[in-house]
């Protein structure tokens, strides 16, 4: 299958008067605060199935080295993105010339130095996960994201690497428990990606993305979510009956089944909604959903997380993400996906 055609269009640079908050503003922008909690809460969930007790700076390094990967992959996503969001997103960062394509990717790949030098600092086995994880979001961004179904599985599997990981930076392999855990999200970063490209699929039509969406219609890119959700959620479950008790505090279990219940919840709040659509499931509604699943997941990696360090802990580190998300996807998450509407002029 051919790549994604380019739409030859030209990109404003970023003027050298530009002011200095708008600039910033427009990395900020590219973080996307309210996902910016998620990956660093699995790599610390991946470093609680590790077990033992290490010291604060591996705990760090487990939350920092997965971040960084993640920005770089907004970066470098968002730089690979370039043609298709002038058409589609035109007020985002670098079409709309508040960050110049030259500054995305140097900040990308300063974070993805920065991540494999925490890899590398932690425990050397761990740059081989970090390479993967950079190969993976050039290959994800570059070549598969508008070929259907392998890109969304690729994405899933970064979140996986994520957690590995967070095991490794405080011993040198991860446990084999740790692995079913990865499966999961896996699977459940694979269906969230799918939801959107039901949210993204008329600007990657419109760029030749051929994305499961465009190919097969967004009905079935929901379903097929909605079913990998399922399958996530059941391999969290057996993940978690399977989890030696030596490898869980008294109250892991309890927590982690607790929590996982409500993420279910939400998953459920989130693909109602999508599946029960009566007619063409709409980008405001595919965004709503998704927005409820950048939500959720932030409990299922708690849900992890209470099962290797305790209920305690992982409410402690899962409330204060929570309501960053919540707020800041309020404050700027529409903004950041859909260009403002036209300007209409008053009647005369």
């Amino acid at each position: 299958m051919a790549a994604p055609r380019s739409t030859r269009r030209t990109h404003p640079r970023t003027h050298p008067r530009t002011p200095l908050p708008t600039r910033l503003l427009a990395h900020l922008q590219t973080w996307r605060p309210y996902t910016l909690w998620y990956p660093g809460l699995v790599g610390l969930a991946g470093a609680a199935l590790a077990g033992g007790d290490p010291p604060a700076r591996w705990l760090a390094v487990a939350w920092a080295a997965p971040t960084l990967g993640w920005v770089a992959g907004h970066y470098l996503g968002d730089w690979f993105d370039r043609q298709l969001d002038a058409i589609s997103k035109p007020q985002r960062p670098i079409p709309s010339g508040r960050l110049s394509p030259r500054a995305a990717v140097a900040a990308g790949l300063v974070c993805a130095a920065a991540m494999t030098g925490l890899a590398l600092w932690a425990n050397w086995r761990s740059v081989a996960v970090a390479v993967a994880a950079a190969a993976g979001i050039v290959a994800y961004s570059r070549v598969l994201k508008g070929r259907g179904l392998s890109g969304n599985v690729m994405r899933g599997a970064l979140t996986a690497l994520a957690l590995l990981f967070g095991a490794m930076a405080v011993q040198a392999w991860p446990p084999w428990h740790a692995l079913p855990f990865a499966l999961a999200f896996w699977a459940h970063d694979t269906a969230s990606n799918l939801v959107g490209t039901v949210r993204d699929v008329d600007g990657d039509r419109d760029g030749g993305y051929a994305t499961l969406s465009v190919r097969r219609g967004v009905r079935r890119a929901a379903h097929t979510a909605a079913a990998l959700y399922l399958a996530a959620l059941a391999t969290a479950a057996v993940a978690l009956a399977v989890t030696p008790s030596s490898a869980s505090p008294p109250d892991g279990p309890a927590g982690a089944a607790v929590l996982l219940t409500a993420a279910a919840g939400c998953g459920g709040c989130a693909f109602a909604p999508l599946l029960r659509s009566p007619g063409r499931i709409t980008a405001p509604r595919a965004l709503r959903a998704h927005q409820v699943l950048v939500a959720e997941r932030l409990v299922l990696a708690a849900a992890v997380l209470a099962t290797g360090a305790g209920a305690a802990p992982a409410l402690a580190v899962l409330v204060p993400c929570l309501a960053v998300s919540v707020v800041t996807q309020a404050r700027m998450r529409a903004a950041y996906e859909f260009p403002p509407p036209p300007h209409r002029p008053a009647p005369v």
